[in-house]
């Protein structure tokens, strides 16, 4: 039985149907293509000209759908995983995080401030800025 289920990729939220069985948690080759914009196809994991061979193709996917674990596993993504909650987080691959680093480039990120306007770390690009982060934990 499908739930609804929420992902979280980068800076995009998406609302996904979802087979959920104890830990695990299956996206239908539809929802994936739609969602996430990866294929399953004979050559692997796909999306657009870049591939990623599947050697373990019946851990990946099986009549209820593709493993989100495995497919994140798959991509070298980090996955914050609450399946009571419904939802999960996919983080960005560790090649990417290496590029983001040694180009010294902060990525871009939009918050609003207390009124409410939002503001893009890229509307101060070439200016020096003051990041300042709190996190209560």
């Amino acid at each position: 039985m499908s739930e609804s289920f929420t992902i979280i990729d980068g800076q995009q939220k998406h609302e996904i149907l979802a087979d959920i069985h104890g830990d695990s948690v299956r996206l239908s080759p539809e929802a994936l293509a739609e969602h996430l914009g990866w294929t399953l196809g004979p050559e692997g994991l796909c999306q657009g000209s870049v591939c990623i061979p599947v050697r373990e193709r019946d851990a990946l996917i099986d009549d209820t759908g593709v493993d989100l674990a495995g497919f994140a596993g798959l991509l070298q993504r980090p996955l914050a995983l609450d399946v009571g909650e419904r939802a999960a987080a996919l983080g960005i691959s560790s090649l990417e995080r290496r590029r983001s680093l040694t180009s010294l480039e902060a990525p871009d990120f939009t918050l609003p401030d207390l009124e409410g306007r939002l503001h893009s770390l890229s509307d101060h690009r070439g200016k020096k800025i003051l990041l300042i982060a709190y996190a209560s934990w």
